[in-house]
């Protein structure tokens, strides 16, 4: 039998779950529907000190081996993330045993990945400097901002980088994990994989799909705040510029000050962005026709619909529709 493909997962306290389960499945389902002429995976989940760790649902995660155990070859080496939230905002966890045994040993390994805020662990080890990265769409301004010797792109689910690789949040290490299933045996053990968790085998669009809703910030002034709960309920009427200053009763350049300074978004933006989750949610819930998605959803025209959707999400209305 072929000697099986090492994988290690670094892992924490207060670490995602998900950010450690997800890719070791993967490899897992991969060994077992690739039968056994193809080398399989062996994933170990390594600590500080071997012992176990609490992940941020509180479950407990045991661990296989310590840090100064893994011994090489080690074929891939992935860290996990851990967010927490700080004042009303999140900031990523920098478990500085993890970073300096990064440091070490990523270098020897064959290739090493983050997953979700364990970008941040990677480019505080010195890893990623002059490299492309993603990480979760949450923290990514952070990691620029903290390291701007790293490119950061927030919207990819993964990029690969050489050796390197970097995943968006959570749930995309297992999108990342399948493409590295296709880098060792091929795309169709992927498919085959991917098939059997249920999964694509490679999603569409970005993690803009995902927080174009949340990626805005909550607006301290109630007026802007009851302005944008009154957007959401009336998408298909006039929301010019205009019409929203009219309706609080200011100028056009004051209004939108204000409005910027509390969501650190424009009101056209805005008002798109409310549009377009709204005419997702059609897609994804119902078999409207696509003029009358884009109707509903205030966009108006399909012409319009396809262009905010290729614009804002990377694809298709329609493409869309049969990924969700």
């Amino acid at each position: 039998m072929p000697a099986p493909h090492r994988v290690v997962i670094a892992a924490f306290p207060g670490i995602e779950l998900l950010d450690v389960t997800g890719p070791a499945e993967v490899f897992s389902v991969a060994s077992r529907v690739g039968g056994v002429d193809r080398p399989g995976y062996l994933v170990r989940i390594a600590t500080v000190d071997g012992g176990p760790v609490t992940t941020s649902s509180g479950v407990r995660l045991m661990a296989d081996l310590a840090f100064d155990e893994v011994a090489d070859p080690v074929d891939t080496l992935l860290v996990s993330g851990a967010i927490e939230l700080v004042d009303g905002g999140v900031r990523p966890v920098i478990d500085h045993a993890v970073t300096e045994w990064l440091r070490g040993a990523a270098p020897r390994a064959g290739r090493t990945g983050s997953i979700c805020a364990g970008a941040h662990l990677l480019a505080a080890a010195g890893l990623l400097e002059g490299r492309p990265a993603t990480t979760h769409w949450l923290t990514a301004d952070r990691l620029a901002a903290e390291y701007p010797g790293v490119r950061v792109d927030p919207d990819p689910i993964f990029i690969r980088d050489g050796r390197l690789w970097t995943c968006a949040g959570i749930t995309s290490g297992m999108d990342m994990a399948l493409a590295m299933v296709a880098e060792d045996h091929g795309q169709d053990l992927a498919l085959m994989t991917a098939r059997t968790m249920v999964m694509y085998v490679k999603r569409s669009g970005g993690q803009s799909q995902f927080s174009v809703p949340l990626s805005v910030r909550t607006a301290s002034d109630d007026r802007v705040d009851e302005l944008r709960r009154w957007i959401a309920e009336h998408l298909t009427e006039d929301l010019s510029l205009e019409a929203l200053a009219a309706r609080l009763h200011m100028s056009t350049r004051h209004f939108t000050r204000l409005f910027h300074r509390r969501t650190a978004t424009t009101p056209g933006a805005y008002v798109e962005a409310a549009r377009l989750e709204a005419a997702r949610r059609l897609l994804e819930d119902s078999d409207r026709s696509l003029p009358e998605v884009a109707a509903a959803s205030g966009l108006g025209s399909v012409e319009t619909l396809h262009r905010v959707f290729r614009r804002r999400l990377g694809t298709t209305p329609a493409e869309y529709r049969r990924r969700f």
